[in-house]
């Protein structure tokens, strides 16, 4: 059975970090994207970053939500996926999910996503 466990969520102050780390278990993940959604009270679940499966390197961001201030990364030995947070904002508060996709190449779609950790909180001050 396929669990994503995540981590690293925790309060802090604009301007601050925090790095979230994924762990998934129970599958084969290193042909398949895995990336980071987000949710905040009373609005959607949205896309935060992917990188890709095995082949060529790649990543995607919403841009218009991190503009530079977030790195993703994923090491397949460890069936890990990281986000690196920078100069965090209230705005960015949220519940952050690890993500499987269902191809090899992220998107934006949450259908597109196979599995679903619980989530982690981030709370970033002002």
């Amino acid at each position: 059975q396929v669990q994503l466990v995540e981590s690293g969520g925790g309060l802090v102050q604009a301007g601050g970090s925090l790095r979230l780390s994924c762990a998934a278990s129970g599958g084969t993940f290193s042909p398949y994207a895995m990336g980071w959604f987000r949710q905040a009270p009373g609005q959607e679940r949205e896309f935060v970053a992917s990188i890709n499966g095995d082949g060529p390197d790649g990543s995607t961001y919403n841009t218009g939500l991190v503009k530079g201030r977030f790195t993703i990364s994923r090491d397949n030995a460890k069936n890990t996926v990281h986000l690196q947070m920078n100069s965090l904002k209230p705005e960015d508060t949220a519940v952050y999910y690890c993500v499987v996709g269902k191809y090899y190449r992220g998107t934006y779609y949450p259908h597109e996503y196979a599995y679903w950790g619980q989530g982690t909180q981030v709370t970033v001050s002002s």
